[in-house]
């Protein structure tokens, strides 16, 4: 079993128990009271390059990152730093996360915020739709092709964006099957976890026109940020240097100070 397998395992076991207790038909009333939607590709596709900041615990690959971080602290300062949008992981055994981090966040920032966690259910987007999320991350990979596009669909009937996550060619072309509007390019393979940053600029040269391109994981310095910008990428995710930092709105600051806002991308 590779580690994407054993996440995907932890997620359905975790839906199943979390549906038990919370019928979908309460989060469906919940729905009623959902306000001020904050368009997530839309703050992705502003001139120049994006980040989007994510806030997390711990991960499978780097075990603790900052367990004790205070997330409403954090987020403000990811907004006072530039982020154009938050990445909030939900999942609690792997990442230290849950729902409860998603709505505190939406609290304490203005910021569109995707739901990072391994959606496998339906269920799941009512969550996060009822926790204030207004994106979610649907990992190729980690699902068939017929539960890919249902997902991405009924996302799209809750008014929630969708980042839908590929690693290589054959994901890319999955991705674009469904003709999804936002990519995200992994750079670590979930089954064994290493990481290639060349993985993103290989595969951004097969994204259509018009789509809108995150380069995710292995970011850390303002010369990979340069670099991203320099040949049309998006926008960029970046979570374990920013939640190392110490002062996370001045790390913001040095990723994208005198970056230059461009129009034109050489892919």
């Amino acid at each position: 079993m590779t580690k994407l397998d054993e996440l995907v395992a932890a997620s359905r076991d975790a839906v199943a128990r979390r549906r038990a207790a919370v019928p979908v038909a309460e989060l469906q009333r919940e729905l009623g009271t959902r306000s001020g939607f904050r368009p997530f590709k839309e703050a992705l596709g502003r001139p120049g390059l994006s980040i989007v900041a994510e806030f997390k615990r711990r991960s499978p690959s780097s075990g603790d990152i900052h367990p004790g971080a205070d997330l409403g602290k954090t987020v403000a300062a990811y907004e006072r730093g530039g982020a154009a949008a938050l990445s909030v992981l939900t999942e609690e055994t792997q990442f230290g996360g849950s729902l409860g981090d998603l709505r505190a966040a939406r609290e304490a920032c203005s910021l569109p915020i995707l739901r990072k966690d391994f959606i496998v259910d339906t269920y799941q987007l009512y969550e996060a739709a009822a926790a204030g999320a207004d994106a979610v991350l649907l990992i190729v990979a980690a699902l068939d092709d017929t539960v890919l596009a249902g997902l991405h669909e009924e996302a799209r009937a809750l008014d929630l964006d969708s980042l839908v996550e590929v690693h290589d060619s054959g994901e890319l072309q999955r991705a674009l099957d469904v003709d999804v509007d936002v990519i995200g390019i992994n750079n670590r393979d979930l089954r064994t976890l290493t990481v290639d940053t060349q993985t993103t600029l290989e595969l951004a040269t097969d994204v259509p026109a018009g789509k809108t391109v995150v380069a995710e994981s292995g970011y850390d310095t303002r010369a990979q940020v340069d670099e991203l910008e320099r040949v049309g990428i998006d926008a960029v995710l970046i979570g374990e240097s920013l939640m190392r930092s110490g002062d996370a709105a001045a790390a913001l600051q040095e990723l994208t100070a005198g970056s230059e806002v461009t129009t034109e991308h050489d892919l």
